[in-house]
């Protein structure tokens, strides 16, 4: 399988071999969502937290003797029912959303959603992305350019230029001048997972060449591990 590569100005630079083993894959959504619904569990960062009738202060005196008032008896005024009194069953912070996620079963669903991003015409290959300077102004006419592109039109419009650049190394520079337009991110190709993934409509990948060997190989080491064992 290979794709076109494309150069900053939009024009064609080359093509590349695209390994079946990560964009050849069969869509599996059963899978896809497993993952990405444990991954967003495990981020997930409980805020909201309720005091309970013990946990409020106050309250330890009795409000009225037991019998002969006529009203209903009470034990205190932090009782659930009360103003100002604890909470029943309320959000407690305490609570662990966390889920078991395989290496194997990420592995599988980021190759899924790349297979399934290639298909629909989703995923676009530089040559080499980089901003000569931080500058949002730069990064605007690289993403004008790369609208050229048939099919990538709407990273020319701001509010359908949905994209995650999958840069191949860290540069500062490139990160800050896409910062500031919105619905683009950038990440680092070794760090990209389901749910960065499926957040955006276009995928952009600077130097194929080097990420997709590395996603390459790691599958072949994982296979390699495997008949090991």
């Amino acid at each position: 399988m290979e794709a076109t590569v494309y150069n900053l100005k939009g024009e064609k630079s080359g093509t590349v071999t695209l390994p079946g083993t990560v964009f050849g894959v069969a869509w599996n959504g059963d899978l896809v969502h497993q993952v990405v619904t444990a991954m967003q569990a495990n981020a997930r960062t409980p805020v909201a937290h309720t005091k309970n009738r013990g946990e409020v202060s106050g309250g330890g005196k009795k409000p009225w003797r037991q019998k002969g008032t006529g009203r209903a008896r009470h034990g205190s005024i932090r009782s659930p029912i009360w103003i100002g009194g604890g909470v029943t069953h309320g959000p407690r912070k305490d609570k662990n959303y966390a889920q078991k996620i395989n290496k194997k079963m990420r592995s599988k669903a980021l190759y899924t959603a790349l297979s399934q991003k290639m298909r629909d015409n989703e995923i676009l290959f530089v040559d080499h992305l980089f901003l000569e300077e931080a500058k949002t102004k730069e990064a605007k006419h690289v993403l004008g350019n790369l609208a050229k592109v048939k099919g990538f039109e709407p990273l020319a419009t701001k509010r359908n230029n949905s994209a995650l650049i999958a840069l191949d190394a860290a540069n500062e520079d490139t990160v800050r001048g896409f910062r500031n337009l919105s619905s683009i991110s950038t990440i680092l190709a070794a760090d990209l997972n389901p749910v960065r993934l499926l957040t955006y409509k276009y995928l952009i990948v600077s130097n194929p060449e080097k990420v997709v060997s590395a996603w390459g190989e790691r599958m072949r080491s994982k296979k390699a591990k495997k008949v090991a064992v």
